[in-house]
């Protein structure tokens, strides 16, 4: 079976908001693509409290300013669509209130018929947490573990009931009820963030690693989730690629995956394919000036990895 490929949406500032999200999903779904998907950023400091990703001076983006809210961009490609499923990758759970996020992701998949994937993490920024103003920072994983009990607990029969340190549902009717368990896949690289995909998780989303990397992950997980009892081959790989096209090859000494050109990223999504990704998903905004230019670039790159027998 061929990898299932994702494409993801233009959320960033320079898309007609108005147009784009709509005009990229009908596109990519009629392209081929399997599934649609949305990141978040919800601010760039201007003086920020640490670098991107944790990683010590270095700047953030241009590109996150302005990011376009992931929940309203995938209500817009749902109207659009009919087939492709709509994921996150990922929404930072501790920036939501579990009660609401669970409720919004419900309607979404009756909406949709559906078709929600709900890919959750902890996220990294200070400055985002302290702008939620929902929990300390280094409360995140639990607040996580928190909103996947409450999304069940919403998700499941009525009369809903839930009590924890954040959320207190007493007996109550609460709905619409999503069409059917919404898959939950979770980002995670390692530490008790890996542990929590081997324990719960129906999937887990990697991101900006080496198909070799992966492989040796994906293979942890799997004994973990085996010391819980679970079936490590349920446990879906949907690998995000922030793909960057450069004019010329990057030279080996300095290739990191889906950076180059797109012959390279055939290349890449191979490697991904083989180490044991079910999914890759490719988020080419960055590339294109507009919706037309991203829908283009997306059947290029759709075609070429399906010409390459991938």
């Amino acid at each position: 079976m061929a990898i299932r490929l994702g494409l993801g949406l233009p959320q960033m500032k320079w898309y007609d908001l108005a147009r784009a999200p709509a005009a990229v999903a009908r596109a990519a779904e009629r392209i081929g693509y399997d599934s649609l998907w949305v990141f978040e950023r919800v601010l760039v400091p201007e003086r920020p409290r640490q670098g991107l990703y944790d990683v010590p001076g270095l700047a953030w983006p241009d590109s996150y300013r302005s990011v376009a809210h992931p929940l309203v961009v995938l209500s817009l490609a749902a109207a659009a669509t009919e087939r492709a499923r709509l994921g996150s990758s990922v929404l930072v759970a501790p920036l939501h209130g579990p009660f609401q996020l669970a409720r919004a992701l419900a309607t979404l998949d009756a909406a949709s018929g559906g078709r929600v994937v709900a890919g959750l993490g902890t996220g990294w920024s200070l400055d985002e947490h302290a702008a939620a103003g929902h929990a300390p920072f280094e409360e995140r994983g639990a607040v996580l573990d928190e909103l996947l009990d409450v999304c069940a607990a919403v998700w499941g029969p009525d009369p809903v009931s839930y009590r924890g340190r954040h959320a207190l549902i007493d007996e109550a009717e609460v709905g619409p009820k999503p069409v059917r368990p919404v898959p939950v896949y979770l980002a995670a690289s390692g530490g008790n963030a890996l542990d929590r995909v081997a324990r719960r998780a129906d999937g887990w989303l990697p991101t900006g690693i080496t198909p070799g990397q992966l492989a040796v992950l994906r293979r942890e997980i799997g004994e973990r989730a085996a010391l819980y009892g679970r079936d490590a081959g349920a446990i879906q790989v949907c690998a995000r690629a922030n793909v960057r096209i450069t004019e010329a090859p990057v030279r080996d000494a300095e290739r990191k995956p889906f950076v180059g050109t797109v012959e390279q990223i055939v290349q890449d999504t191979a490697g991904y394919a083989a180490a044991g990704a079910d999914e890759v998903l490719l988020d080419l905004q960055t590339n294109a000036r507009d919706a037309d230019e991203l829908a283009d670039l997306a059947a290029r790159v759709h075609a070429d990895i399906r010409g390459a027998g991938i």
